[in-house]
């Protein structure tokens, strides 16, 4: 017998912004202020692309849906009004389907949460990074900390009551002070959640050729600390290694991915994971990606191809440890039952290996969860490396 196929998301990828950030490695194309962005060409690319991975979803319901890029605030409200109006004709949603839209608050114009909130979008994530001038400098960000304070306040006008603040930490000249002095300026937005989360150097990004100075070791470990007993005396629950949310307020589509579920993926350079069983009751999960640059993601509408740019199985081996890289980095963990949901395989398989990062303290002592300790939390890595080694 086979059992359920995990939650589906829907990925929009938007490649457009007004400027890369140094330290930014997702595929972001920027335009300047005041670019014409090919809007319908870009949606009729959106939607034949999707039409393409129709067959492998079936019946099954989307439960939630993201919008990131790239800034997609960048588009009209109009753009979205047409994109979820399309989505809808061509897939199931959840009654209750989390809509999130990237944006942010240096290229929206207030008036525009209001067009993004009739067009169905019922969650916002902002991208503010910091509230201080010289750290925002630093970064390469095109706002300010005033508006951002005053992109969340049209926000809440325009009748949002989902928001996720993105905040980072260990910046070049970061100490204690200034992180925590961040955190409190994004709490006393009242915000449904918050990710907080520490800026690493990633190949491709101009930080990454040209370093930028940042804490030191002991200095980040301190800023961790005291930023995490600054938010969750905030009343806001740690549940995931960077993210935060008031009790009912978690992001479905990240938990999604965390707890290995499946995901389409559109637009240029987005990624999907879909998961199907086979005539012999064995799961197969295949990784597909669209074709990345934007101009070239537009041609792939006339080309036979189709806008796949490559796609790869992710082989029986491979499972477990993919599943428990996103599974073990929520602080609940999830119930081992989620394994041979999500990998095909049985936990007996795991059950050494269970057992020996247990008594080395890296994992709960409990026969229904896949859940880390604290410490296996700071060694992820090293538990990881164990879990790896199941077959």
């Amino acid at each position: 017998m086979t059992l359920p196929l995990p939650a589906l998301s829907l990925y929009v990828h938007v490649p457009w912004c007004v400027r890369k950030c140094p330290y930014c490695d997702f595929n972001s194309h920027g335009v300047g202020r005041n670019a014409a962005l090919p809007e319908q060409d870009y949606l009729a690319a959106l939607f034949a692309d999707l039409d393409g991975d129709l067959a492998l979803v079936g019946e099954r319901a989307v439960q939630s849906v993201f919008i990131g890029g790239g800034t997609p605030s960048l588009m009209s409200p109009d753009f979205f009004h047409q994109l979820l109006e399309g989505l809808h004709q061509r897939l199931a949603f959840h009654e209750d389907c989390e809509i999130t839209l990237e944006a942010n608050p240096g290229t929206v114009e207030q008036s525009r949460f209001e067009g993004f909130r009739a067009a169905g979008i019922n969650r916002l994530s902002l991208g503010i990074q910091s509230f201080q001038p010289e750290q925002l400098a630093e970064l390469g960000r095109i706002h300010s900390g005033d508006e951002a304070y005053r992109a969340v306040g049209s926000a809440r006008r325009a009748g949002f009551d989902n928001i996720n603040l993105d905040l980072m930490h260990g910046l070049p000249g970061q100490d204690i002070e200034r992180a925590l002095a961040d955190i409190d300026q994004a709490l006393s937005l009242s915000p449904e959640h918050l990710s907080w989360y520490q800026l690493t150097l990633e190949p491709n990004t101009e930080f990454y050729v040209k370093p930028p100075v940042l804490p030191h070791d002991e200095t980040l470990w301190a800023i961790q600390d005291a930023g995490h007993q600054r938010l969750e005396s905030a009343g806001l629950v740690r549940y995931e290694i960077s993210a935060y949310a008031r009790p009912g307020r978690v992001s479905r589509h990240n938990l999604n991915y965390w707890q290995f579920g499946d995901y389409l993926g559109i637009g240029a350079g987005a990624h999907g994971k879909l998961s199907a069983w086979n005539e012999h009751a064995e799961l197969i999960v295949e990784r597909r990606w669209k074709s990345r640059q934007p101009d070239a993601y537009l041609r792939r509408h006339d080309d036979p191809r189709g806008f796949i740019a490559d796609r790869r199985r992710v082989e029986a081996d491979e499972l477990p440890l993919e599943f428990a890289m996103n599974a073990l980095r929520l602080m609940e963990g999830v119930p081992l039952t989620l394994w041979s949901a999500h990998t095909g395989r049985s936990p007996a398989v795991l059950e050494r290996h269970l057992q020996q990062a247990r008594k080395k303290g890296l994992l709960m002592d409990s026969d229904e969860r896949l859940q880390a300790t604290p410490t296996g939390l700071l060694f992820l890595n090293d538990l990881l490396g164990m879990l790896d080694e199941a077959e």
